[in-house]
């Protein structure tokens, strides 16, 4: 039992599956019933989560509320749940996208049940991820926050859905095989080296690792965790999957299950393999500058409002990788920060979308316009999530970005031998410059200019449907204008790792 006296985050965890229960014993015919329950359990599992994240001991740092439940000595297998300043971060960003997608969902009237129970699955899925400590049961949960996504997307979907959500699953399965590959490579040499077979992380964290098994091992991860983190070029996907799937499962999509890759990155393969990571990290980085300017050349060419925000997530999520491939403290910060700021401003982004295109049937920018003076509340919060998608001072994404950039200057590795990571940084900053222009003429096609007559019936965002998208933007705000006290929870998670890899310093690929 951990220092709370009950398991709390087994709690959390399981939370969305009590919840999809208690929705498959209500009628069918009481579909109010179905999304206030949802609203109601997710409402309740953010509370929980806000409370253990409040009493999280920054100071102590470290594995918090630990909960292990032996299942197998023989086979290494521990129930192990615990939670440091990386994941409980991301706890609280999962608690705050379902709650707000919960909300926005209000208006799904088709086999209301079957989806409910489909998204609290997917989701407890997510929550097992960011808290499990034993690769089995991380593996498990990976399983479960992929699977689901399928029926998801092909049967709520909207454009393409059948071709996106199979696309959509395949790729991601396929990742998940490199990881499984990884991960049993790792429970094999690790037994060999303990002398007793374990799949615990924090007893495979201290095996001693050959430089050509990291090298190895960290290549499969890497490759496995690359699909879901959309590097280039695995990142197809993505796009279509975000314009085919409902509102809310959009939102979860870009808001937290692509980070479990960025996540899995850092947990599995970074901080078990820090010689692997330096190696592969000049790949990495190059790569992730192909994702930030591509992506957002890509997005600018957009009409559909879901490909925009989509093509501008795969250029964000660039920003991360520069993070994870730089491996400095600050860098590594920046991309665990920008991981809750980005699913932040893309569950605003999506909730927007999803309530304006079930009120006009369409999301092509260019059919609106003047479309504030219809809609002056929705209009208020795209633009909001447009200025944090472009690192407007204030909001998280700002704080984020510019601790990765920060944290690029700062490195004095080369690639290829004269590329430095000081250049890098200035061509991730320029593709700064092109999210500001795609963002900002979004918003002046669709939502500035003459009032076009033919929107006049809209309803504007009110009601249950406000509620979501007003606690991301409050969250933006309060980590963006306070970010001391997630910003020091995040460098007692990261502060271990950017130390074991300062003390195994080796040199990369190129």
């Amino acid at each position: 039992m951990n220092s709370l006296g009950f398991p709390i985050l087994s709690l959390i965890t399981l939370m969305p599956i009590i919840c999809a229960v208690v929705i498959f014993f209500i009628p069918s015919a009481n579909v109010d019933a179905m999304k206030k329950t949802a609203i109601g359990f997710m409402g309740l599992n953010l509370l929980l989560t806000l409370f253990m994240f409040a009493q999280y001991d920054v100071d102590a740092g470290g594995m918090q509320f630990v909960e292990n439940v032996t299942c197998s000595d023989f086979l290494g297998i521990n129930y192990i749940m615990a939670v440091d300043g990386i994941s409980a971060p991301l706890m609280l960003l999962t608690s705050l996208i379902i709650f707000a997608g919960s909300c926005i969902s209000f208006d799904m009237n088709t086999r209301t049940k079957e989806f409910f129970i489909f998204l609290m699955i997917l989701v407890c899925g997510v929550y097992g991820v960011f808290a499990s400590q034993n690769l089995l049961f991380f593996y498990i949960f990976f399983e479960l926050a992929l699977v689901p996504m399928y029926t998801l997307v092909g049967v709520w979907g909207s454009v393409r859905k059948d071709y996106a959500a199979m696309k959509l699953v395949l790729y991601l399965l396929i990742g998940s095989v490199f990881v499984l590959v990884g991960i049993i490579s790792m429970y094999l040499y690790g037994g060999t080296v303990l002398g007793h077979l374990s799949l615990n992380m924090d007893e495979l964290a201290q095996v001693p690792y050959t430089t050509a098994f990291q090298t190895y091992c960290y290549a499969f991860l890497a490759l496995g965790f690359g699909f879901l983190v959309k590097m280039f070029p695995f990142h197809t996907w993505s796009p279509l999957g975000y314009a085919a799937a409902p509102t809310a499962v959009s939102m979860l999509h870009a808001g937290v299950i692509v980070k479990l890759g960025a996540y899995g990155l850092i947990r599995c393969a970074v901080s078990f393999f820090p010689e692997g990571a330096q190696y592969w990290a000049p790949v990495i980085g190059l790569l992730c500058m192909v994702n930030i300017i591509y992506g957002a050349f890509i997005a600018m060419v957009q009409k559909d409002m879901k490909l925009f925000v989509g093509y501008a997530c795969v250029s964000h999520m660039g920003y991360i990788l520069l993070g994870v491939s730089t491996l400095n403290l600050m860098s590594l910060s920046g991309a665990v920060s920008q991981m809750v700021a980005h699913g932040l401003m893309m569950g605003l982004f999506f909730s927007v979308i999803g309530y304006i295109y079930h009120e006009a049937g369409t999301r092509d920018i260019t059919a609106f316009g003047g479309l504030a003076k219809q809609m002056p509340r929705a209009a208020v919060l795209f633009s909001l999530a447009a200025l944090a998608c472009l690192g407007l001072p204030g909001m998280f994404n700002f704080v984020a970005e510019f601790l990765i950039f920060m944290g690029t200057f700062t490195s004095d590795k080369l690639i290829l031998g004269f590329i430095s990571y000081q250049f890098m940084a200035v061509v991730a900053i320029s593709g700064i410059v092109i999210t500001a222009t795609y963002c900002l003429r979004a918003v002046r096609i669709a939502f500035m200019g003459p009032r076009n007559p033919k929107w006049d019936k809209l309803h504007d965002i009110h009601g249950i449907y406000l509620v979501g998208p007003c606690v991301l933007v409050i969250a933006l705000f309060i980590f963006g204008c306070y970010p001391h006290g997630i910003g020091a929870m995040i460098e007692s998670g990261v502060a271990p790792l950017a130390s074991a890899i300062e003390s195994n310093v080796i040199g990369g690929i190129f």
